[in-house]
């Protein structure tokens, strides 16, 4: 059974970031368990100083991210683009994840959704992602990362990405991402 590990960007209740991810979750493919990680609200900010080499006296909110990227075999993001990169308290989260090693070699990959109101269709947020992942040594699984267009209509009253067509691009990705595990 691989272990997906799912962490939204987006803080907003009804993201369509999010409802990507709770549609990834709920789509799995057989041999495949999802996890849905959503306590970046509560992360505090990111400072070099509390983050001890041996662990001791982490924040807690920290200590249970590095456990549950810890437990996962592969990591599916998506986020939202904001100002013309990734939002604040999405690259704070991934500021925690490049001292704890939980990353290192770790499949990972995007599916970052974006309206069509979006000037760069999210493409920085993309090329953010993309660069700050580096840093934490995630393995970017390329054909699993990917731009959807989605709009607020789309997602249906459960929470979920309501048509077909979206759907069918989540599982594939997530379909590849789980492949490599």
């Amino acid at each position: 059974m691989a272990k997906l590990l799912l962490i939204s960007g987006s803080l907003r209740g009804a993201s369509t970031n999010s409802a990507t991810l709770r549609t990834a979750a709920a789509l799995v493919p057989a041999g495949v368990e999802a996890e849905i990680y959503d306590g970046m609200g509560r992360l505090p900010h990111f400072n070099p100083d509390d983050d001890p080499a041996d662990g001791v006296g982490l924040d807690g909110e920290v200590a249970a991210l590095r456990t549950a990227l810890g437990a996962a075999d592969a990591l599916l993001l998506s986020t939202p683009e904001y100002a013309g990169a990734l939002p604040g308290s999405f690259k704070n989260l991934l500021d925690w994840t490049v001292g704890g090693g939980q990353m290192d070699a770790m499949p990972t990959a995007w599916i970052n959704v974006s309206g069509a109101a979006a000037p760069s269709g999210g493409a920085d947020a993309h090329d953010s992602l993309r660069k700050v992942l580096g840093f934490t040594g995630a393995q970017i699984v390329e054909d699993a990362c990917l731009r959807l267009p989605l709009a607020r209509g789309d997602v249906g009253e459960d929470g979920l990405i309501a048509h077909d067509e979206p759907r069918a691009v989540i599982v594939g990705a997530v379909t590849t991402l789980t492949s490599v595990v």
